[in-house]
């Protein structure tokens, strides 16, 4: 048996944005039929754009992009090992759910070839793989049935999928009649309960609230640490790092890294893919706020004042609000939290400054900075939230997740809060504390 549950090979995928849509597939018949799985090597399963003729894939004339189409996909090759959980994370457009439609056999490559070694379960979209004429129940053998389930293994876990989708008491309605949770939630128990030796899910949890999606984590954890291979699509870096030993950066179609979780996401958060530690509104009217107080600029600094994205443990990290008072009369608070990679908050720091607390402010411009002292936050990428908001009468001005962020890396030299420990070190913080210690001779 192979090792791999998944290999791709210079993986080309092109769109020609100018082709009318094809028909929907309406019928029972139709939709079983695109459903079914291809016939399937003995090992795994091939998926190829190329001719069984012989011709190698290199030497093939490829005819000239024409002006009209886009590459999605562009030359990636990556392996997924089994019992592996993948993360797969990039900006909107960058090929992350083209390359799960792929995977899944929705679409085809232009080029390339891709190797699957076991049975796949999938959610791509909000009732992927139902029927709307059939009811939840049937829609869960029907999928079984995809699968290459039998009957009896269904059965075993048909309550459990019901008790976990939390529809019950609709599970022989028609899905047609579900609302947008309520399939998700059934189609997620759905992939997640029936064995599938791959899991493919793309970031669909966000239609589920707060405690379905928690529960969805959960569930995934556990497919995880069972064995199964999962390959997981999410703008959540925090739901990412979380899930995810190992994470791939795709961008423009191409994958441009590939390495622990931890490390592509920071590559991420940096300034050249995502939040970075510098936010500017050029455009006052775009800023967040209201027309008391508009938030102008973010920044993450150095004591010298440098901008900066990675921070030595042992140094303090200055984060930086610049805001336009446009309406005088108004005593404002301007504060940020910080959090990290899995969501947690660390804590919320006020402007203090005695200069202006719980003082009216004059129209103008104004910068306050509050400074983390080092030895103090532990290894990781952090995110920052601002708010800004009045106590008397009680506003929001604004309150923006993820404006700017940074890193922060561990000295391995001995001299910090670790010592000579090399392993990951646990906790939120990590201060280094004053310790005192007294000797009595024997």
């Amino acid at each position: 048996m192979s090792e791999l549950a998944i290999s791709t090979s210079g993986l080309w995928k092109r769109y020609r944005i100018d082709q009318e849509s094809k028909p929907r597939y309406k019928t029972l018949r139709d939709q079983v039929a695109r459903l079914f799985p291809k016939p399937l090597h003995k090992n795994g399963h091939s998926l190829s754009a190329f001719p069984a003729n012989g011709s190698h894939p290199e030497i093939k004339t490829v005819r000239k992009e024409k002006e009209n189409s886009i590459w999605a996909l562009k030359d990636v090759d990556f392996q997924v090992k089994r019992g592996e959980v993948v993360g797969v994370i990039g900006r909107n457009g960058a090929g992350k759910s083209t390359l799960l439609k792929i995977l899944t056999r929705i679409t085809g490559p232009t080029r390339g070839v891709i190797d699957i070694y076991g049975r796949i379960g999938s959610l791509l979209e909000v009732g992927t793989g139902f029927h709307k004429e059939l009811t939840g129940r049937e829609n869960v053998y029907l999928n079984g049935a995809i699968l290459g389930m039998r009957k009896f293994e269904i059965d075993r876990k048909f309550d459990e999928i019901v008790a976990f989708s939390e529809v019950e008491s609709f599970i022989d309605t028609p899905v047609k009649y579900y609302s947008s949770g309520m399939q998700v939630r059934l189609a997620f128990a759905v992939a997640a309960h029936l064995e599938p030796e791959i899991l493919l899910v793309d970031e669909v949890l966000a239609v589920g609230d707060a405690s379905f999606q928690k529960k969805c984590i959960t569930k995934m954890e556990d497919v995880g640490r069972y064995g199964h291979t999962v390959l997981f699509v999410s703008h959540n870096m925090s739901t990412v790092t979380r899930l995810c030993e190992r994470a791939v950066l795709l961008e423009k179609g191409q994958l441009i890294l590939d390495g622990p979780a931890e490390q592509v996401v920071g590559e991420y958060l940096s300034a050249n893919h995502g939040a970075a530690s510098w936010r500017d509104w050029e455009d006052p009217a775009a800023a967040p706020g209201n027309n008391i107080v508009r938030l102008r600029t973010m920044r993450i600094k150095r004591r010298d004042g440098e901008t900066n994205y990675t921070f030595d443990i042992r140094e303090p990290v200055g984060v930086e609000m610049e805001f336009d008072v446009l309406t005088p009369g108004y005593s404002l608070f301007p504060y940020f939290t910080l959090v990290n990679e899995e969501d947690l908050w660390l804590f919320t720091s006020l402007d203090n400054d005695p200069e202006w607390l719980r003082k009216p402010r004059p129209v103008g411009r104004y910068r306050s900075t509050g400074w983390i002292p080092g030895n103090y936050l532990a290894e990781g990428t952090l995110l920052i939230m601002a708010t800004m908001r009045t106590e008397e009468p009680h506003i929001i001005h604004f309150h923006e997740r993820d404006v700017v962020a940074f890193q922060v890396v561990d000295s391995s030299n001995g001299d910090g809060a670790r010592l000579d420990y090399p392993g990951r070190f646990p906790g939120l913080v990590r201060p280094l504390l004053n310790w005192e210690t007294e000797f009595f001779p024997s």
